[in-house]
């Protein structure tokens, strides 16, 4: 019997998330202190990156990122339209302007064809960088993005918040872990309570590139440093000096617990992510009206969302709703928020996206989602579509 409504995705804190909490609420250290750079090293470990910077949430850590590419005004970067505001919004905080290209009709990722369309139709140098979003948790073939970053002398900004514990196999037949940084130049991820490791709000981002480090370390904290060696001028051990204008960013010791004691259960979570998906996809796969998400062999997608294609999908996100599962609709194409209509984007520009946009509905999908409520959401979903 079903009471509760279901949503599309929620947190799952166990009793150990909990104690850890109370253990830093009683310590010395709320703010400042050493669960911070803990929780960095942990999740550096999780993803194989070298330097993790943990900050209060995804937006500020792609705004650090931004900074850190050395985003100015009048750069172009390019981005996907499949995505939350923040993906874009990191450059425009920087001044930079935004080129929408559109997505790959199977992955939902940014298409890798259409990217060097967009780029042989420019002259060389046009474009600074790129934004590439592994949505719902489908990590990019990063080594094919990197050869045609190189091409054209751009950086690679992976917002991978859908997909810790994600990976590809490159040429070499290596797994590359999204935020490895073994293709990207920064990598940045989510703990807002809907992804796979929650900290309440917060966010990482990571990098093989200490330059990178130190300048979004030193920007997430007013610009200020501690650091002997880099100070101008030597009073005590009180000193400090701020050397740029930078953020309050800082991400506190009890969030920062908190993640620590998510990332013990990781990678069983995806584990756990992959198995509701493999039930689903098992429940829908004779039904042609429903159009469930696509895999390639040489990728572990990490299913931050499950997400069906469907005729009428107000039709059913309605028939779900009233039959309490709040499936969700991500996302409307972001090229088309009006922020961005501003700047001459329009519907028709990026057919694809629109297209997956009038389908979408992604279903529930979270670790302590019960078979009990999973059978029932996909029997509503068959009521639905057998009417």
């Amino acid at each position: 019997m079903i009471n509760k409504p279901i949503s599309y995705g929620r947190q799952y804190i166990s009793d150990e998330d909990i104690q850890a909490v109370v253990d830093t609420l009683k310590s010395d250290y709320l703010t400042c202190g050493p669960a911070i750079p803990a929780f960095e090293k942990a999740f550096s470990e999780y993803v194989h990156c070298k330097y993790a910077v943990a900050v209060n949430n995804a937006t500020s850590a792609l705004h650090l990122a931004a900074i850190a590419l050395g985003v100015k005004p009048g750069d172009n970067v390019i981005c996907t339209p499949m995505t939350f505001a923040s993906s874009a919004n990191c450059i425009r905080f920087c001044g930079g302007n935004v080129k929408f290209v559109d997505i790959n009709p199977k992955t939902y990722l940014l298409d890798l064809d259409k990217l060097k369309e967009t780029l042989e139709s420019a002259p060389k140098g046009t474009y600074k960088g790129m934004v590439l979003v592994d949505f719902a948790g489908y990590p990019h073939n990063m080594e094919e993005y990197r050869k045609v970053a190189d091409e054209y002398g751009m950086w690679i900004l992976e917002d991978a918040c859908h997909a810790p514990g994600a990976y590809f196999i490159d040429s070499t037949g290596e797994k590359v872990f999204c935020g490895s940084g073994k293709y990207s130049d920064i990598t940045v991820f989510s703990f807002h309570p809907v992804k796979h490791i929650t900290t309440g709000e917060g966010g990482m981002a990571c990098t093989q590139n200490k330059e990178y480090y130190e300048k979004m370390a030193l920007y997430r904290t007013h610009g200020i440093t501690h650091d002997v060696d880099k100070l101008q001028r030597k009073d005590g051990l009180w000193y400090y000096e701020m050397q740029e204008l930078g953020y309050n960013y800082r991400i506190t010791d009890i969030q920062a617990a908190l993640g620590t004691s998510q990332l013990k259960r990781a990678r069983k979570n995806v584990e756990i992510r992959r198995e509701l998906v493999r039930k689903y996809n098992e429940a829908f796969t004779d039904i042609e009206s429903i159009k469930t998400p696509y895999e390639a062999d040489d990728v572990y997608h990490a299913y931050h969302l499950y997400i069906i294609q469907v005729e009428d999908r107000l039709g059913l996100y309605n028939y779900l709703r009233e039959n309490k599962v709040y499936a969700q609709v991500l996302y409307y194409p972001l090229n088309l928020m009006p922020y961005y209509k501003q700047f001459g984007n329009k519907e028709g520009d990026l057919p694809i996206v629109e297209e997956y946009y009038k389908h979408c509905l992604a279903l529930p999908m979270f670790p302590t989602l019960t078979e009990e409520q999973q059978e029932y959401v996909i029997c509503k979903v068959k009521e639905f579509v057998s009417k």
